[in-house]
């Protein structure tokens, strides 16, 4: 059973992984006879693993026509960061005080330091799990789960609309070090004001971005 398992789980995260990374594009289809030679699984793992990523909104399964990766447009923007507003200020102004010191403390000291000081990939994983940590203070399942969904929606469009843009990144760090700043003196309404300032103004960056390159469906 557990090497079971653990062909389901290896499936499951590899197709994932090139989901999130755009290598299987939005609105590419894909073959469930391919995927198994590529990931030299059976049949199983790989229909327990598309059951998973179909369910998260990642694939749809068409009947009699194939697995198609689903897409991204204008629209999703809009989805995607209409649910990090309700959620990410709402963490912080109700569960802030469940942050651990060290992490805020951590947090402060990486964004108190120039965002040039980071590449861009390194900067990109400190950004996302920094949104990370303040939602996982909150201590509601359902809620969790359904912020999973769109974090991954939301790392496919990073990967698509090329990340950041130099100025961009000064901004995203000094907002991040307001946020950071305000959870320090656990006043946790102005951090969930600072949270949603910084939101707003990543909501439309992208959509200079994806507007500039004329990307209305990706």
């Amino acid at each position: 059973m557990a090497g079971k398992e653990s062909l389901k789980q290896k499936a499951y995260y590899a197709i994932k992984e090139k989901i999130i990374r755009c290598e299987y594009a939005p609105g590419a289809m894909l073959n469930e006879e391919s995927l198994r030679e590529e990931l030299h699984v059976s049949r199983t793992p790989i229909r327990d693993a598309l059951s998973r990523l179909e369910q998260e909104g990642l694939i749809s399964i068409l009947p009699k026509k194939g697995i198609e990766v689903s897409g991204l447009s204008i629209n999703d923007i809009n989805l995607i960061f209409e649910v990090r507003l309700l959620y990410e200020p709402y963490a912080l102004l109700k569960y802030g005080s469940k942050i651990k010191d060290e992490v805020i403390y951590k947090y402060y000291d990486t964004f108190s330091s120039p965002a040039h000081t980071f590449s861009e990939e390194e900067y990109y994983s400190l950004d996302d799990t920094f949104h990370v940590s303040i939602v996982e203070a909150i201590q509601n399942p359902y809620l969790l789960k359904t912020y999973d969904w769109i974090h991954n929606q939301n790392l496919r469009f990073r990967v698509l609309t090329g990340q950041f843009v130099d100025l961009r990144l000064e901004r995203t760090n000094q907002e991040h070090l307001k946020i950071v700043t305000a959870c320090l003196k656990h006043n946790w309404e102005l951090a969930a004001k600072e949270m949603e300032a910084h939101l707003l103004a990543s909501k439309n960056a992208t959509f200079d971005l994806v507007l500039s390159n004329k990307t209305t469906e990706m």
